[in-house]
């Protein structure tokens, strides 16, 4: 019997936990996840994905605000005497004790194909940067940032139906996938890491709210996969008439335009609006300001857009 302790805590983490817990070969003796948040209109403290789940399973858990320097909290893993600590997206940084502390090895599943978009928004920046595949990495951790070695890669195709929603469901359980595979072969001794190629290392930084504001000067498939990348939530924005209009799908059109990018070229079958590299952008799916999500034709209908209008 593999004993491990769980770190992490949003809800792309959990595919990884109930898979854990469902191994006929594995123990799930602990589970590290982050304080309760206020969330929601009325701001309650609120558990997170992982806690949930692990409470509903009978599961042991912690929630330190902290683990550097937090003696409890180390103390709690040491007594756990877990063989493996496998992290997905826990979003604390561990301690060399905490690494330190499992009999065979701290595990990671990494939602990228290692050494690309190391960092906190892997599947949002090869979106965004228009990759051509994605995958998860099993990667043993160490102090650096994703710097660990590989045991294990799985890959998937990016493709134009890809959204950001789709993506995390499908690396989810590509993750699960890929734990239950490697981990009885990590603690064997049969899958060795492989160091890391670090003439490929890119970076995946957090995404700001600043970049989910449609800039039209950019291209129109720089957009266009902008907008899948944060379909449906939280979703990226554009300003007419001082209001914010959320974007929820759209298309590139077969097209050019020799006006000023953000100029609104046809309300007919969706809203066309020209970007700065001379494409046009066709908003199929739009969101009003205190409005529920609907059909670019549907909104069209009743609103003032016209066109000769700019967005910006």
């Amino acid at each position: 019997m593999i004993k491990v302790v769980f770190a992490g805590t949003p809800a792309f983490s959990v595919g990884c936990l109930n898979a854990l817990l469902a191994a006929a070969d594995v123990e799930v003796v602990g589970v590290v996840s982050q304080p309760d948040r206020k969330s929601g209109r009325g701001m309650k403290l609120t558990p997170s994905p992982v806690k949930k789940a692990a409470l509903a399973a009978g599961i042991d858990v912690i929630t330190p605000e902290k683990l550097r320097d937090n003696e409890e909290a180390l103390s709690w893993l040491k007594d756990k005497d877990c063989d493996v600590l496998v992290v997905v997206a826990f979003g604390m940084i561990l301690p060399v004790s905490w690494l330190e502390a499992p009999k065979v090895a701290p595990i990671n599943v990494h939602a990228s194909l290692l050494p690309r978009w190391r960092g906190a928004a892997p599947i949002e920046r090869a979106l965004l940067a228009g990759d051509s595949e994605t995958g998860v990495c099993i990667m043993q951790m160490e102090e650096g940032l994703d710097t660990g070695g590989i045991y294990l890669e799985k890959r998937i195709p990016i493709t134009e139906a890809s959204t950001g929603q789709s993506s995390w469901a499908d690396l989810e359980a590509l993750g699960a996938e890929a734990l239950l595979e490697s981990l009885p072969k990590i603690v064997s001794g049969d899958l060795q890491p492989k160091p890391q190629d670090e003439s490929g290392v890119t970076y995946a930084k957090k995404i700001f709210n600043e970049e989910r504001i449609i800039d039209w000067t950019m291209d129109a498939d720089v957009i266009e996969r902008l907008v899948r990348c944060f379909t449906p939530k939280p979703g990226v924005r554009t300003i007419h008439q001082s209001k914010m209009l959320k974007i929820i799908a759209g298309e590139v059109l077969d097209s050019s335009c020799a006006k000023s990018a953000g100029t609104v070229l046809d309300v007919k079958q969706g809203l066309d609006v020209c970007c700065g590299n001379g494409h046009v952008y066709r908003i199929t799916q739009i969101q009003p300001e205190g409005k529920k999500a609907m059909n670019a034709a549907d909104f069209l209908r009743g609103a003032s857009i016209k066109i000769g209008d700019v967005l910006g």
